[in-house]
């Protein structure tokens, strides 16, 4: 929870700022997974902390929605696809 915490706080992925009146708060949960290896055994333990979205109102309690992000190897595969075959 602490190696999250720090992830979201170094890539600031929130802002504090005042509750407005009008506006709900949208409440978070921590989801807990386990990591294995290839062979069986466990690599690590991780930590999600996700947002409740079923709780939101589109345009009432936020504007923005979140992209999610290629990891690198996709976009290698992709690139690789692309020399080898020549869409």
């Amino acid at each position: 929870m602490r190696e999250e915490m720090s992830a979201l706080e170094k890539n600031k992925t929130w802002e504090v700022v005042e509750k407005s009146k009008e506006k709900n708060i949208v409440d978070c949960k921590w989801i807990f997974t386990l990591k294995y290896k290839a062979d069986g055994f466990l690599e690590r333990h991780k930590a999600g902390l996700v947002a409740k979205w079923y709780t939101q109102t589109y345009g009432v309690d936020y504007q923005e929605t979140y992209a999610p992000v290629a990891k690198m190897n996709t976009v290698r595969i992709l690139l690789s696809l692309d020399v080898h075959y020549n869409w």
